[in-house]
């Protein structure tokens, strides 16, 4: 869909001309003037579609506390801006069942965010990249806490948490995040009931059964809310653990996106909106990422639903910090390549390599 301009050329009619031809002018004037009504009228029903829409948003979704010093963070630190848009989504999955709810040393509370994505939107709005950050890897969080595993900034902070967060992915990655989310694992549930389940393609190279004791096999196999949430939550079955977990959270993000964006779905403004607002339920973000500035995000991104790259941040391999955890080491070479395509806007490039 492309938006509408002005138009190319005006007709400009003669006064001299023979009276039948100005009729026949004038008739086709009629047509064009019905053609414009129609399509003023196409844009104001839009118009008030995505109004609902935004009201959906605005009326479920949940806003962080505004970022103050209580965590020790200085904003004049922080990485230059680009013409680059790079968000952060932490996942959680709190009393969500998945049996990995034991406490984080040094942690209080013990909470953590299961999952951790940049998400990267290019200057052109062309293309989409996602890179997983691994839960386990072990890194300094800012502002004095010390070592831990990325994802405890969340609980470290309090309720200035996610911007601890963004801090230490910010210091990780060095490069400027736009705007922080947080979803549960329900608000992409919600989702796939309300598309009446998804087709996921399972890359794991054989089969496997969760604990809940659903079976997948490798290759595409339609799932309903039940079978994916169990399917993303899984690991205890897989070599590399969280890695391959990882892999299915992307092909299940890749099926929720295709699925949601597909003609059929968005022709159906119910089926659209109850998706806004059941998503929006479960999702915290900044202030800044009002129901207007999410929407302008989506319009600059339309043409990139079909170009969506996933990745993972590479590691220098497993061992064991010094309070006992399991971790990943950071591969800082890889990790320093990254960031530098991040910021010339080449991360696709650098992902097809």
């Amino acid at each position: 869909m492309t938006a509408a301009g002005p138009a190319d050329h005006f007709f400009v009619y003669d006064d001299e001309e023979p009276p039948r031809r100005r009729r026949r002018r004038r008739g086709s004037r009629w047509v064009l003037g019905g053609a414009a009504l129609l399509l003023i009228l196409a844009l104001l029903a839009a118009g008030a579609y995505l109004f609902t829409l935004q009201r959906s948003y605005d009326s479920n979704v949940t806003h962080f506390p505004e970022a103050d010093d209580s965590v020790g963070l200085d904003e004049a630190e922080r990485p230059e801006d680009t013409d680059a848009i790079n968000v952060l989504l932490l996942g959680t999955d709190a009393g969500g069942g998945s049996g990995e709810d034991e406490d984080l040393p040094r942690v209080p509370g013990g909470g953590r965010s299961d999952t951790m994505m940049l998400v990267h939107i290019p200057e052109s709005g062309d293309s989409i990249q996602v890179i997983s950050i691994p839960r386990d890897l072990w890194v300094e969080i800012p502002g004095g806490y010390g070592w831990h595993k990325v994802n405890a900034g969340l609980a470290l902070g309090g309720d200035q948490g996610h911007w601890l967060a963004r801090a230490t992915v910010e210091d990780l990655l060095d490069v400027r995040i736009d705007h922080v989310t947080a979803v549960d694992l329900q608000g992409f549930v919600g989702l796939v009931e309300e598309l009446g389940g998804v087709h996921v393609e399972s890359t794991y190279g054989e089969s496997f059964t969760t604990g809940d004791g659903y079976t997948f096999t490798p290759g595409e196999q339609f799932m309903d809310a039940d079978q994916a949430l169990s399917f993303v939550r899984h690991r205890s079955s897989f070599p590399d653990g969280d890695l391959q977990r990882i892999r299915n959270q992307h092909a299940f993000i890749r099926a929720v996106i295709q699925e949601s964006a597909s003609p059929s779905t968005l022709a159906n403004p119910v089926q659209t909106n109850n998706m806004i607002s059941t998503f929006a339920s479960h999702l915290m973000a900044d202030a800044d990422l009002t129901a207007t500035r999410a929407a302008a995000l989506a319009w600059d991104a339309r043409e990139a639903t079909g170009d969506i790259t996933f990745a993972t941040l590479p590691t220098a391999g497993s061992g064991t910090s010094p309070d006992g955890q399991w971790i990943w080491y950071q591969d800082t070479d890889a990790q320093s390549e990254l960031s530098q395509a991040l910021r010339d806007g080449t991360l696709a490039d650098y992902l097809s390599e």
